[in-house]
């Protein structure tokens, strides 16, 4: 969907917010749309697949799926894009632009994007996102995840927003006011952290199992949790050729559990920096967002190690997978023009 410059004049203005993940992207634009794809995107691999796919490039769960008869690229690394190869740059590009028809422009809108980005990738990621964007948009504008999803759901003073998503774990705290670099704080422990410890544990236990990362992946999707559960959670395996069925809730367990003591640390040492009166405040707001906070019983563990420290309340965003682009898109159909980087 390439936008050429042309004199022609534009009919209106249409906002779109992108939420750019790891694992999933989500995209809501001023005309009503509203989606989210997983973050995969797809060449066929020969002349053979094209014939057979019937598709020049494929994204999200299609992607996944016909994974065998392609080249499958997931462009982004701890939510920038992969400074790999150039194909990794050319699969962002894509999923881009994927994600901004999937919100339905007309040739005469002017387009303006704004796009969220973990906290500390503000900077780093910000040339490679205008190079992507160039000819997608009008104008462009870049903000940190957890304060979109703040923005989003008016939590604008003593608040903490907690982001978990695949790959980083953003922290923002909200005064009234645009966050500040002191203010925000990217972690790495996250969403595919815990994957990389679930395949870890699986594989140590099991070694004659074959699992991947896609499969425990899914695992953890459907039963994350942290604490104590009155269930048991079993998974079918080929072991040895054969189809077994083996019991995985201690290792989903020690894996989810595995990003706490981080989130923690990371938590404390930020509220840490504000006076007294203002971290109680900090403290009784703390939100979780993004995938990792529908990690069962995480909220409640976070607000049992907080409350060492004085009283807490942690409660979760009600929309954990829109939660990030309705505040961004939120932020674009505010934020004053000199706010805006112009294409």
């Amino acid at each position: 969907m390439a936008r050429q410059n042309t004199a022609k004049k534009h009919n209106g203005i249409l906002h779109i917010g992108v939420d750019l993940g790891t694992s999933r992207s989500a995209v809501a634009a001023s005309n009503g749309t509203r989606e989210w794809i997983e973050s995969y995107v797809g060449w066929p691999k020969d002349f053979v697949s094209r014939k057979a796919l019937k598709k020049e490039v494929l994204f999200g769960s299609e992607a996944l799926t016909n994974r065998l008869s392609l080249e499958l690229f997931r462009p982004l690394q701890h939510g920038v894009i992969k400074e790999g190869t150039a194909r990794d740059g050319e699969a962002a590009v894509a999923l881009i632009r994927h994600l901004i028809e999937l919100a339905k422009p007309s040739q005469d809108d002017t387009i303006q994007l704004a796009i969220g980005v973990p906290a500390e990738a503000l900077k780093s990621n910000k040339l490679a996102l205008k190079e992507a964007v160039a000819d997608l948009a009008d104008a462009l504008m870049i903000v940190s995840e957890p304060f979109a999803v703040a923005y989003g759901r008016r939590l604008l003073t003593d608040t903490l927003v907690i982001d978990i998503g695949a790959g980083t774990t953003d922290f923002a705290v909200m005064r009234g006011s645009v966050p500040t670099e002191q203010d925000q704080r990217t972690i790495l422990t996250a969403g595919d952290y815990i994957d990389q410890q679930l395949l870890g544990l699986l594989s140590e236990k099991h070694p004659n199992a074959k699992f991947t990362l896609e499969a425990v992946r899914q695992y953890k999707e459907e039963a994350a949790f942290v604490g104590a559960i009155d269930e048991i959670i079993e998974v079918s395996v080929p072991v040895n050729g054969k189809v077994v069925t083996i019991d995985i809730t201690d290792e989903i367990r020690r894996a989810c559990e595995s990003i706490v003591p981080a989130i923690i640390d990371t938590t404390m040492e930020m509220i840490a920096r504000y006076d007294a009166e203002y971290q109680e405040r900090i403290r009784g707001n703390i939100v979780l967002a993004g995938g990792g906070s529908q990690i069962q019983n995480l909220a409640a563990t976070l607000e049992a190690a907080f409350n060492e420290f004085g009283p807490s309340k942690v409660d979760c965003v009600d929309d954990a997978l829109f939660a990030g682009v309705d505040g961004t898109l939120e932020l674009a159909r505010d934020m004053p023009q000199e706010y805006w980087e112009r294409m």
